[in-house]
């Protein structure tokens, strides 16, 4: 059923309705956009409640050390991002349904404001041509009423004895006349009412159904936005409820992470001294003639020593860390001795790349100067000597701390030393020539392609050709040159710049 046949003559009715239509969806509109505020305003609520607790530098970044401190920062993680799915749920409601239905019922309001507008215009027509029928029919009415005036006068002036017969002949014609003029109005009012029922038919059967049923289908498509839009109300939040189950899932998981053992045991291992426990106070015996001791420290041994251990220095802490506790000193000597290996190995590498690079320039003079890279040579040799001397240094005073004792500190200084001692015997021909390195057998370390033809020109390189898939046996050090296997097995080095990684 349609609004065209069966509310023809409903107009108010129609009119209502769609309007209460548009306040639905208007409503909603403002109902969602509201909801995207609080979602909002949640959202930034549950940000600047993990910032506030969050650990931020110096003692709170130790305590993370400890299981259960850890898993507090990961539940203020997970809380974060579950932060972040209520913003994306306030997004994707303002940009699905606020911003597009807002746009639609625009178009809505406009369309409908267009049928109602044809439909008044229509109803406006049919009226006018109605007023103009009651004229043409008074009119008619009129002259009729004239006629027959004239023709009972023309019958009266005939009956009449006195009367000429001039007179009773203008009677006659008066009449005559009169009643001709009668007949052309009825004419006319009869041809008007058959035009204005033919309008009346097609305004009532043909031009209100049609515009009353666009009327429907608009009403019936602002339904159907408005049940995708409450579907999409609960699809959004749908979409993310899987990753907000992980965060609710994450938090859960930083709980079961948390081992009370472990945490007691690291507390332990960070701040256990090394001191041992003060000995039984001695008997002073005044009966014998010995004299009171002034020091307080021989009545109560621990007096000096808690100032000792317990109260921070206000000195700067020495360099061999023995302001510390001993087994507080091992752990930051040793730390020291890694970093120092590290930045050793570090410039020793730098050392090498710039070596090799120096050789290149000797053989092949058009590619640079040798002499310019002489003061960062030096450099690094005085950094290498620096750092080997710092590093004696601090495995002495390790040696120190431990003492006698067969520790795993013990074994990692050995292996430290033994390192070193090889690079020193291996130094002095450690650049002498690039076939020098291809003794040893080597793992690929990946694959490239080359952008460019080059041609070798000098010992230790190889020719390649633009296009052909190579293997990398040795990554750029820095020099610009890396060492690559050809599928013919010839294998040199040639320019970083001229290949391109794959992946």
């Amino acid at each position: 059923m349609d609004w065209g046949t069966s509310l023809w003559d409903q107009n108010d009715v129609i009119d209502k309705h769609t309007q209460s239509g548009l306040d639905l969806l208007e409503r909603y509109i403002k109902f969602v956009k509201e909801r995207t505020e609080i979602e909002q305003g949640y959202a930034k609520q549950l940000r600047n409640l993990t910032k506030k607790y969050s650990k931020r530098g110096g003692k709170e970044e130790q305590e993370c050390k400890f299981s259960n401190h850890a898993s507090f920062q990961e539940v203020l993680n997970e809380l974060g991002d579950y932060a972040g799915q209520r913003e994306l749920v306030a997004e994707n409601m303002s940009a699905n349904i606020c911003d597009k239905l807002s746009k639609y019922l625009q178009d809505l309001k406009q369309e409908r404001k267009t049928y109602l507008s044809d439909a008044k215009k229509a109803q406006q027509n049919l009226e006018s041509s109605f007023k103009h029928l009651e004229i043409i029919k008074k009119r008619f009415a009129k002259e009729w009423a004239e006629a027959d005036k004239a023709t009972q006068q023309a019958e009266k002036t005939e009956n009449d004895a006195n009367a000429t017969k001039i007179e009773v002949d203008k009677a006659k014609n008066h009449a005559l006349a009169r009643t001709r003029a009668a007949e052309e109005f009825r004419n006319n009012y009869a041809a008007e009412l058959q035009k204005y029922n033919k309008e009346q038919k097609s305004f009532y059967y043909t031009e209100i159904p049609q515009i009353y049923n666009k009327l429907q289908d608009m009403d019936e498509r602002r339904i159907q936005q408005l049940a995708e839009g409450y579907c999409l109300f609960s699809h959004i939040e749908t979409e993310v409820l899987p990753i907000i189950s992980k965060c609710l899932e994450g938090i859960a998981a930083a709980g079961t992470k948390i081992d009370h053992k472990k945490d007691s045991k690291l507390l332990i291992e960070l701040h256990k001294s090394g001191f041992d426990r003060p000995a039984d106070v001695e008997f002073e015996d005044y009966s014998q003639g010995i004299k009171p001791s002034n020091s307080e420290s021989t009545l109560n041994p621990l007096k000096g020593r808690k100032h000792k251990i317990f109260k921070k220095q206000k000195s700067p802490p020495a360099e061999d860390f023995s302001h510390l506790p001993p087994e507080q000193r091992k752990k930051k000597l040793q730390a020291k001795i890694d970093d120092i290996t590290k930045e050793l190995t570090k410039e020793k590498d730098s050392g090498e790349a710039l070596e090799k690079m120096r050789g290149v320039y000797e053989q092949n003079p058009q590619m640079g100067d040798p002499s310019c890279l002489e003061p960062q040579i030096t450099q690094t040799s005085q950094n290498i000597g620096r750092l080997r001397g710092e590093l004696a240094k601090y495995e002495m005073w390790l040696s120190e701390a431990v003492g006698g004792e067969d520790s795993s500190h013990n074994i990692t200084n050995n292996n430290s030393q033994s390192g070193i001692t090889a690079t020193q015997n291996s130094s002095s021909n450690l650049y002498a020539e690039f076939d020098d390195e291809f003794d040893d057998i080597e793992s690929p370390v990946g694959q490239c392609t080359a952008l460019y033809t080059f041609a070798a020109n000098s010992e230790g390189t190889i020719s390649i050709t633009e296009g052909e898939l190579l293997t990398i046996m040795e990554e750029d050090k820095g020099d610009g040159w890396m060492r690559v296997l050809r599928g013919s097995g010839e294998e040199g080095y040639i320019p970083t710049s001229y290949v391109r990684l794959t992946p």
